[in-house]
């Protein structure tokens, strides 16, 4: 459909029309290329407030990308999906690519925190012995989540041509194909990205966890 407005619009470009007339392109195409701008529109402010509810809590913009780093990688899986599939980028697969936004951001919140709680909480010191320790405790979790929601969708992607589902199955491959890619991948860019970015951070909040509880031990 992109291709055939596309080629239209270029006749168009090059045709001249007579003084007082013009065109324009309606209906359906309309509908959906407004609904993709509001969408696209949509997607900046949803990012934005992920950055600033994770900034709100870590306090670092280093830790909050770090974690933002995962929606790249669910939206190469969402891509690869929706090509293997053979669905073309639609008004559905963009809301599954919102969607997929929040939950991918999640297998790097269980990381970050865990790695900021070992080192506060339990005694822990930077370093790679602490990073792997971590990786291994969230895995189980990080995979089980993935995995039930994975099989949620299952139901949605097999078939796409029953009534109702012309919508819900992109939406499903969507968000799938960047489950599978954000959980895979991540396992190994959360921790190494730490590993390499997150020493500093990590001592500001520690010294800001210290500073917090000099009063107390003064009292």
């Amino acid at each position: 459909m992109a291709r055939i407005i596309a080629s239209i619009r270029d006749v168009i470009a090059q045709s001249q029309l007579p003084p007082g007339y013009f065109t324009s392109l309606e209906g359906t195409f309309q509908a959906q290329e407004e609904a993709s701008k509001t969408i696209a529109a949509l997607s900046m402010v949803s990012l934005a407030m992920i950055f600033l509810v994770l900034y709100s809590r870590y306090r670092s913009a280093v830790l909050t990308l770090i974690i933002m780093g995962n929606v790249p990688l669910a939206l190469i899986g969402s891509v690869a999906a929706l090509w293997i599939a053979g669905q073309p980028l639609s008004v559905a697969s963009m809301i599954g690519f919102i969607t997929l936004t929040g939950i991918s951001t999640r297998n790097g919140i269980l990381k970050i925190s865990r790695y900021i709680n070992l080192v506060l909480h339990e005694g822990e010191t930077f370093g790679k012995a602490m990073v792997i320790r971590c990786s291994q405790e969230r895995l189980t979790p990080v995979l089980m989540t993935a995995l039930s929601a994975g099989v949620a969708l299952v139901p949605l992607m097999i078939g796409a041509d029953p009534p109702g589902k012309e919508i819900l199955h992109p939406v499903a491959v969507t968000i799938f194909g960047g489950l599978v890619s954000a959980t895979l991948l991540d396992t190994f860019l959360t921790p190494v990205l730490f590993l390499k970015l997150g020493e500093k951070p990590l001592n500001r909040l520690v010294a800001a966890q210290a500073g917090s509880l000099r009063p107390a031990e003064a009292y």
